[in-house]
């Protein structure tokens, strides 16, 4: 009986392990790695984009095109943002070939570590950029698609390069070097 119960507990242990690890990411970045939980259960649609365009290994490569100290790291413009199409004057106003995804706003506040879409003014333009508040941003809780959040390594993210010029633009911007989910 007790053979049969601790099988019943490893198996339940497992499966949980299996389950907790298929909303997780890592964001290799050249500080260190940063590992990442999603939120499907409130922004599906931008968690299932994410973990499309990381397993085509679009995001690899990609600067961090829009830095502000205390403020936010924008990324995942996989257009104009990687280094076979590098664009300094049209980084951050490109995207995938994906359609815009229609907003999924939640209650999910904006803090330190918070991952969250990017958008033009439409709130229905969400594609494949997205940031990484180094802070808390209230002003943002509501209007924008939080769909995740580091769970280790933050101090990495930290280590970002900011931007100096128009915006929170960066010269010589740091880049992405691979996001994948967690194996």
């Amino acid at each position: 009986m007790k053979k049969i119960f601790l099988v019943n507990i490893i198996t339940i242990l497992f499966f949980m392990a299996e389950v907790s690890a298929e909303n997780k990411m890592i964001l290799k970045l050249d500080s260190g790695n940063v590992e990442i939980e999603l939120f499907p259960d409130v922004a599906p649609n931008h968690v299932n984009r994410i973990k499309t365009l990381a397993k085509n290994k679009e995001y690899d490569g990609v600067v961090f095109h829009r830095v502000i100290d205390g403020f936010m790291a924008q990324t995942g413009d996989v257009k104009f943002g990687n280094s076979k199409n590098f664009n300094s004057k049209q980084v951050g106003t490109g995207g995938s070939t994906l359609p815009d995804l229609k907003a999924e706003f939640n209650n999910l506040p904006h803090e330190k570590g918070t991952l969250s879409m990017a958008r033009s003014m439409d709130p229905n333009s969400a594609n494949s950029q997205f940031f990484i508040c180094f802070d808390a941003a209230p002003h943002l809780d509501g209007q924008y698609t939080v769909f995740g959040k580091v769970i280790k390594g933050m101090e990495f993210v930290d280590k970002i390069k900011k931007g100096n010029g128009p915006n929170g633009s960066v010269e010589d911007p740091d880049k992405i070097i691979s996001f994948s989910e967690l194996k």
